[in-house]
């Protein structure tokens, strides 16, 4: 490939296509919502049709295909009818020739195709814009299927996003919109993505990881990498049997245990983002597998994503309150989901959340979506001047998908139900999964911190209330109240002050050899921490009782 003269051509295709876009109303296409659908605006009012705009962004290549299906996560980008013609995007093109499969197989392998395989298909079970993907045996008889990278595709991929990049710059810079939605933040993070995904190593990696999560879930199974015949361009991986679950016939779902399988997958979800923090991000039918022996195989892990620990119990409280129909509680998580923008309406925010989430509090479990619920969330979230971050489009989009799968699985399972059931023992595997010798190893650390500059802190303060410059404005006190308390805080604080010196003192007395022994300890240093204690427990008692007393 002519590298200059490919960037040069591309810059004009993909300047030409976002002109087009442009001159049609495209921003009006995503700044449109749910209320302007409602008064009557049609999409071919703004001569932006769904269905032509995702036809569009296939015939511009992998790169714009992967810019739609990112689209399709973002209602408070896009209006319902963009979302839906987005997520039906269809990632499947002319495969290329076996002879490039084989000169690609063999280069990156080491050894000929017919050497390193019993037999090798030729003909691609599928074929997507990044790869294809061929049935083979090993040597040793193990049936698998080989991911071959496409030719090229790297190089194009990396050229496409550098020459978007510019532009989302230029967006970035020069425009409300840009500034709003952070389109050079969120263009970073389709940056990192796709890179990640032209990478099968980190995609071998994904398999292990997932497969040892789920090993408590008999039911559900990862195809696992032969790492021998896997690299950053082919990933060799075990090869399921079976049909997918957006293919069952209803004659199909009577033979099989769907509930215990939807019930299974809705688990062990649980069990990845709120406690491993780790989940495949696009856990659509297609990539869910039925195998003759009645279990569920996950494929494709691709596309994983990471929850930090905090953004970790910021979902589960989500999860809990929305299954629980507590709209306050909702609406204040997913407000320390996102970043609160200049126009930002914590009230609106409020009022929405629980128009959106009341209703669903009166449903039958089996006809509350999930995932739709938090979508609409992120959308709710947008207009009320509230930028939602990644973690949670992407924890809507994989909740979708899981909806779309369990229904098909289990017509009348209820979802909520298991999400409500398993609360209690995801609380607890989540709290001791956080308590590691490193995190409290930190805490030790920041608790050291914390009375070292006691002190300091403490000397602060009471220069402050000693300076004869020290005001308190209050617009409504009770004067003789306000120096008794005041007093008390001091007394307070004198008492802390006297019961930290015993402590230290003691602490360095117990250095000092010593004849004065008490119960094989130093005898003054012993005294010194009794004398502490005593004060400390009379001390906290008379805390206790004089504020329960005052307590109005």
């Amino acid at each position: 490939m002519d590298l200059p003269s490919y960037h040069v051509k591309r810059r004009l295709e993909i300047g030409r296509f976002l002109l087009r876009y442009g001159r049609s109303d495209l921003v009006q296409v995503l700044a449109l919502d749910e209320a302007a659908l409602r008064d009557g605006t049609e999409p071919d009012q703004l001569n932006v049709d769904p269905a032509k705009f995702a036809s569009d962004l296939e015939q511009m290549g992998p790169t714009f295909i992967k810019v739609g299906q990112l689209l399709s996560t973002r209602p408070d980008l896009l209006a319902q009818p963009y979302l839906d013609s987005l997520a039906r995007l269809q990632d499947q093109v002319q495969p290329f020739s076996f002879a490039d499969v084989e000169r690609i197989v063999e280069s990156e392998l080491g050894v000929r195709i017919s050497k390193g395989f019993a037999s090798f298909n030729a003909t691609p079970l599928g074929s997507a814009s990044l790869a294809q993907v061929h049935c083979a045996e090993l040597r040793d008889g193990r049936a698998v299927v080989v991911k071959v990278q496409r030719p090229g595709i790297r190089e194009q991929v990396l050229e496409d996003l550098d020459v978007l990049q510019g532009m989302v710059a230029l967006v970035g810079k020069h425009s409300d919109f840009g500034r709003r939605f952070a389109v050079d933040a969120m263009f970073q993070d389709f940056r990192r993505s796709m890179v990640r995904e032209l990478d099968f190593r980190r995609e071998a990696r994904n398999l292990k990881t997932m497969a040892a999560h789920l090993d408590d879930y008999p039911l559900l199974f990862v195809p696992q990498p032969i790492d021998d015949y896997s690299t950053s361009l082919v990933l060799t991986m075990e090869r399921v049997v079976g049909h997918n679950v957006g293919s069952l016939t209803p004659l199909a779902r009577l033979e099989l245990d769907g509930e215990s399988l939807a019930e299974s997958l809705i688990k062990a979800y649980l069990d990845l983002i709120l406690v491993h923090g780790v989940f495949n991000a696009d856990p659509h039918p297609g990539n869910l597998l039925i195998t003759p022996d009645g279990r569920l195989g996950l494929i494709d892990m691709g596309m994983v994503a990471y929850l930090a620990p905090q953004v970790q119990d910021r979902v589960l409280r989500l999860l809990v309150a929305m299954s629980e129909g507590d709209s306050d509680a909702v609406a204040h998580v997913v407000a320390t989901l996102g970043e609160r923008l200049e126009d930002f309406d914590e009230v609106a925010l409020k009022r929405a959340v629980a128009e959106l989430v009341l209703p669903n509090r009166d449903l039958e479990m089996e006809e509350v979506n999930l995932g739709r619920v938090v979508m609409e969330m992120v959308r709710i979230a947008a207009r009320c001047g509230l930028r939602p971050t990644a973690d949670l489009t992407m924890l809507g989009k994989t909740l979708l998908n899981l909806d779309e799968a369990t229904r098909i699985l289990a017509p009348h399972l209820q979802a909520h139900g298991v999400v409500r059931s398993h609360t209690a023992g995801l609380m607890r595997r989540h709290l001791l999964h956080s308590v590691s010798p490193g995190t409290v190893f930190t805490t030790a650390l920041e608790l050291n911190e914390f009375v070292q500059r006691l002190p300091g802190r403490l000397n602060s303060i009471l220069d402050h209330v000693a300076d004869p410059g020290f005001e308190v404005n209050i617009r409504a006190f009770d004067e003789e109240r306000l120096m008794s308390n005041l007093q008390k805080i001091a007394n307070r604080i004198t008492l802390g002050l006297v019961v930290a010196a015993l402590i230290v003192g003691a602490a360095l007395l117990a250095r000092v050899p010593t004849d004065f022994e008490i119960l094989g300890y130093p005898g003054l240093a012993l005294l010194f921490f009794l004398i502490a204690a005593g004060v400390g427990f009379v001390l906290v008692g008379k805390i206790i009782v004089t504020d329960r007393r005052e307590k109005p």
